[in-house]
């Protein structure tokens, strides 16, 4: 009995009035979640709709619930972080507890919420303005998901079991070695990025193919609406910088578990090699969340302004520049490390550079908006609130990368101000944009413009009192990663300020959850498939769209192909499928396998990240036998009969 309980005191976290408020939460919402399920006879149904699913549409609204859930845990991160340092000597969180916490906010707000929030995106609107019924690997991208999710739900496991990773969320050695971090947390960390990164290139590679493939007849590079040609340009950073991240993260947990020295200075090995590694996928991710941000403004920006884009071609080539200069940047990361100056210059010019085509794009939207037919629909607000803010982010990026007065910014609190200036002004604005932009064609209802409003001005103002204070505590000597400050240094009052502001941009979220809830009984249905008179081919079907996407697939002439369309017949006209035209859709069938195989991968991260390598092997194992078994699987399509597609055409009144 004594070993059983020495051992549940060391499995599970103790002694934290919060953890056990975290335990007995995942109690209830688990308790609540089976009861409701079971009470409503849903199993079956998530089984066969859900979980086992392989339509693009599913998953991407799948990765939006996730990305949102992610969103909310690193929110009350981030409000725990800005209530221990809102006055002087504040002890509301141990130093390990408030190191924990600020490790996985950054962990999770960039790879489990502003990731799956780009690739909710991705698959909710690439495969329908490209004309495609699905992406190029269905199969693969069921895959990517619950990769996705089992590695979140492994990286959030360790908040009440073993312990939470505590080395920031770039795990530098050698502080995240075994010799200075002894415990599960970093295992948790590394094994959880590394499950999740495979289903992040998995993606990348998916839709590379699927834009360079499956486009409608017709639809040639150039005629490819923005948002795919800024998807395109992220999949080929993703494709190049996520094999760097996997081998730096590889590499780190060999020499935890098997104790090998490649980043260990005493035995031959080298902490910076690491932090090269890191920042070579790093600073590129940057671009990887806000490209797909870059082309959601570029649809709204034209769609609420009933104009064609400016500077179309510019546009692209804007956005494929930043796709390359993004690898010429990293180094900007860690200036004061003793590169060089000849290196710290090149860089310096480099990182300079990428503000140019960034500008490019502001002037397009800008211009597209001069002498527009602007509606200030709640898409279009977020973008508008998005040009300064991230003309603030591009200016203070510019001034943190001159390399000399980078000495001066370096690790202060101006940085901290800068880059969340740059991912939520860009980032979260870009993806709200896009989640109020697409809900009709993925709901079939829009969402609440009222509460929508409310939701929108917290965050502005929030957003505004929060980070601003802290530009001017980074230029007063605040640093970043300190839990606490003495008082007398003047620190204090700014430091309220943007603790209330982060309490603010919380009751925006809570708006927009409550305008979620709303909407779902009381929202506008959307009966034309063209809420908001949209211009590409997604706005010309249904809300929300069939499995099979479209059931004639349509014949691109130009840009903005369902604008063209619109203009050259009557909408009604253009809506209407000719049946003859009708042939039978070829569709892959769903399979349980994805998410199995996801489960035993998540068995082997828990078991390595214990060491406990039975299990470790348990898992790996479980997972070759799902790749073998598939190798052997034929049966994994069907076609839509003619019937069927013309009762669900004749149904939705496009017959």
């Amino acid at each position: 009995m004594s070993s059983i309980k020495d051992f549940a005191s060391h499995f599970f976290v103790t002694g934290d009035p919060l953890i056990y408020g975290a335990d007995v939460s995942i109690v209830l919402v688990s308790l609540a979640i089976v009861f409701v399920l079971t009470y409503y006879k849903k199993w079956g149904w998530l089984w066969r709709e859900w979980l086992t699913t392989v339509d693009h549409k599913k998953i991407g609204i799948m990765y939006m619930i996730a990305a949102l859930l992610m969103l909310f845990r690193g929110g009350v991160d981030a409000l725990l972080m800005r209530m221990q340092l809102a006055w002087p000597n504040v002890h509301f969180l141990k130093s390990e507890h408030y190191n924990e916490i600020f490790t996985t906010h950054g962990t999770i707000m960039i790879l489990f919420m502003a990731m799956p929030l780009i690739f909710a995106m991705m698959n909710i609107a690439v495969p329908l303005q490209i004309g495609a019924r699905d992406v190029a690997y269905p199969y693969l991208n069921a895959i990517s998901f619950w990769l996705f999710f089992f590695g979140a739900m492994l990286l959030n496991l360790s908040f009440v079991i073993g312990g939470s990773p505590n080395s920031g969320w770039t795990a530098y050695p050698p502080l995240s070695g075994l010799e200075f971090n002894p415990g599960p947390g970093e295992n948790f960390y590394l094994l959880s990025l590394s499950i999740s990164g495979i289903g992040s290139l998995a993606t990348g590679i998916n839709f590379l193919v699927t834009i360079l493939k499956m486009r409608a007849p017709g639809m040639k590079l150039m005629y490819m609406p923005l948002f795919t040609w800024s998807v395109l340009a992220t999949c080929i950073i993703i494709i190049i910088a996520f094999p760097v991240l996997t081998v730096a993260l590889a590499l780190l947990f060999i020499d935890r578990l098997a104790g090998a020295h490649f980043f260990t200075m005493a035995a031959g090995g080298n902490p910076m090699m690491y932090i090269n590694l890191f920042w070579i996928w790093g600073h590129p991710e940057v671009y990887i969340v806000v490209l797909p941000a870059f082309g959601i403004f570029s649809e709204v920006v034209a769609t609420f302004s009933k104009k064609t884009a400016f500077g179309y071609k510019s546009m692209v080539a804007s956005m494929m520049l930043i796709s390359v200069i993004s690898y010429f940047t990293w180094l900007h990361h860690f200036f004061t490390m003793g590169a060089g100056a000849d290196v710290n210059t090149f860089f310096a010019i480099s990182t300079m550079m990428i503000g140019i085509p960034t500008g490019v794009k502001i002037f397009n939207w800008m211009f597209t908006m001069y002498r527009g037919r602007i509606r200030l629909t709640l898409p279009m607000l977020w973008t508008i609130s998005f040009i300064p803010c991230f003309a603030i982010g591009g200016a203070t990026g510019v001034m943190l990368a001159v390399a000399p007065a980078d000495y001066q910014y370096h690790n202060s609190y101006f940085l901290i101000a800068h880059f969340h200036q740059v991912l939520i002004g860009g980032v979260v604005f870009g993806m709200i944009a896009g989640m109020y932009y697409w809900w009709p064609k993925m709901f079939g209802f829009k969402l609440d413009e009222r509460l929508g409003r409310w939701a929108f001005w917290f965050w502005q103002i929030g957003f505004y009192v929060c980070f601003m204070p802290q530009y001017a505590l980074g230029f007063m000597g605040m640093t970043r990663r300190i839990y606490t400050y003495p008082d007398g240094l003047g620190w204090g009052p700014l430091n309220f300020v943007s603790t209330v502001g982060a309490f603010l941009m919380g009751v925006g979220f809570i708006f927009q959850v409550w305008q979620i809830v709303y909407s779902i009984k009381y929202g506008e249905r959307d009966l034309t498939g063209d809420p908001w008179d949209g211009r590409t081919l997604e706005w010309s079907i249904p809300s929300p769209a069939p499995h099979y996407n479209f059931a004639v697939i349509p014949h691109v002439k130009g840009p903005d192909a369902w604008w063209t369309m619109k203009q050259e017949m009557k909408k009604e006209a253009a809506v209407k499928v000719d049946p003859a035209e009708i042939k039978p859709i070829h569709m892959p069938k769903n399979s349980g396998r994805p998410f199995i195989m996801s489960v035993f991968f998540f068995i082997a991260g828990f078991g390595l990240t214990f060491n406990w390598i039975w299990m470790g092997v348990f898992g790996l194992a479980g997972v070759a036998i799902c790749l073998l078994l598939r190798s052997f699987e034929y049966d994994t399509d069907y076609y839509i009969p003619v019937d069927e597609v013309k009762r669900t055409e004749a149904a939705l009144g496009r017959l």
